[in-house]
């Protein structure tokens, strides 16, 4: 075995979902707690965390990949640790297939990674896919992170078993983080100067815990007393189940002024047929009634979904029920993918996997529809005033970059005749122009 000198600088790439984007978040804390800073944009790492994604297979290949082009033209490489879902799932496999990858560590053990750098510092090859219940927060380092906008884990891991979904397997059975530990971290951040959190979890709407007082509380519960923050702004939660959506949290939606008018509620199909083959534990007619109960609360709320297509076994016919159900709902924002076979997942293995070329005609038709409806809503916005969250400078001088209350990109211009801004920023604008990914907005 041969050792080599104590790494110095990281760089932690992050595939997938918000989930992993705070996970990296708290990967970087943790080894800037050891004294490691993050490589300077363009140069070499001394550590390559790759924190990976499982859900698709596209995903896992691409982390393959980037191991290979981490190699130096001289034929040396970083310490290279993989994380996240591919490496709970993969494992040993993966030491077997890179013989570049140093660790392996599963997203609910990254908290043990300073020990696994030193063994690997020491020449060993080190894998840690355990899942010890909530352990990792209790042992990583305070929140640093300064952004106008941050991610806030409530809730890990999923009982649902849909079939087609290998989060199960790879985050483990649910698990609420405890109240106090959450108002906590949601100071730090925003003491740090975060004016937005966003709630995340596998079925954010599953958490549930008890306040200060001894009460039981669900996630409107939590929502209410961050709400209680003078400093902080805006609130969101995502990913929801319809499930576990509560008649508390809808309400909460019309009550609380800094919960922001925006849900994402994954339904996947319109077929009724296809959601019970999915383990969905939803009906088609159920998720239009539930987006009917938030509307009545929050009026002006924009909705936002997840589907598959392709899903085993789905007829034309049921494809177009998918269609009937973006028709109903209009849709402000969704994601959309092919159906990909996971390992593992009863779905895998289920009779009618569908052609490629189906597939493909599918999701460009689904697309067509949830790209008209989404530039149907920044339209409907034109003639609104409203708050921007300023996140970032455009590429033109004087240019902003932030987000709406409805999760939309908007832009405006600051300049000499014109109010000035600045990166956390709370900018009252009218909405002027849209297009299907942004609007332009000026400051009133």
């Amino acid at each position: 075995m041969t050792s080599v000198t104590e790494p110095k600088t990281y760089r932690i790439k992050s595939f997938g979902c918000q989930m992993n984007v705070y996970d990296g978040e708290r990967m970087a804390e943790l080894l800037g707690a050891q004294g490691m800073s993050a490589a300077p944009e363009g140069s070499d790492a001394d550590l390559v965390v790759l924190n990976t994604c499982h859900i698709r297979e596209k995903a896992a290949e691409k982390v393959y990949s980037d191991i290979g082009r981490l190699r130096r033209e001289d034929g040396s490489a970083p310490l290279i640790a993989v994380a996240g879902c591919v490496a709970q799932a993969e494992g040993e496999e993966i030491m077997a297939r890179s013989p570049d990858v140093k660790m392996v560590v599963g997203p609910q053990a990254y908290h043990r990674l300073p020990a696994m750098i030193e063994k690997a510092r020491r020449g060993e090859r080190v894998t840690d896919t355990d899942m010890p219940a909530n352990a990792k927060f209790g042992v990583l380092p305070q929140r640093t992170r300064r952004a106008p906008s941050a991610f806030l884990t409530v809730q890990e891991g999923c009982d649902k078993f849909c079939t087609y979904c290998v989060v199960p397997y790879t985050r483990g059975a649910e698990i609420s983080r405890p109240f106090a530990d959450l108002v906590e971290e949601a100071k730090r951040l925003v003491d740090a100067g975060a004016r937005e959190i966003t709630l995340l979890g596998q079925n954010v709407n599953a958490w549930d815990g008890e306040d200060d007082k001894g009460r039981a509380v669900g996630l409107d519960g939590l929502i209410l007393e961050l709400a209680a923050l003078p400093d902080l702004r805006r609130i969101r939660y995502t990913t929801s189940h319809p499930n576990d959506m509560s008649d508390a949290l809808i309400a909460a939606h019309g009550e609380i002024d800094k919960l922001m008018p925006y849900l994402h509620l994954p339904v996947q199909s319109g077929s009724n047929r296809v959601l019970a083959a999915m383990n969905r534990s939803h009906s088609a007619e159920s998720y239009v009634a539930l987006i009917e109960r938030f509307r009545t609360a929050r009026p002006d709320i924009a909705i936002s979904g997840d589907f598959i297509v392709g899903f085993p076994g789905e007829t034309d016919a049921e494809f177009e029920d998918t269609l009937k159900m973006v028709d109903t709902i209009r849709y402000a924002a969704a994601f959309s993918f092919k159906y990909s076979p996971r390992p593992g997942t009863p779905a895998a293995t289920m009779d009618g996997q569908i052609a490629k070329d189906v597939m493909d005609e599918r999701l460009q038709r689904l697309q067509a529809a949830l790209q008209r409806d989404s530039l149907a809503f920044n339209q409907a916005s034109v003639g609104r005033t409203c708050e921007v969250l300023v996140e970032r400078k455009g590429r033109k001088p004087g240019q902003w970059l932030g987000k709406t209350p409805w999760l939309q990109s908007a832009w405006f211009a600051s300049g000499p005749d014109r109010a000035d801004a600045a990166i956390g920023d709370l900018v009252q604008v009218e909405l002027l122009a849209a297009g299907p990914n942004s609007l332009e907005a000026r400051v009133i």
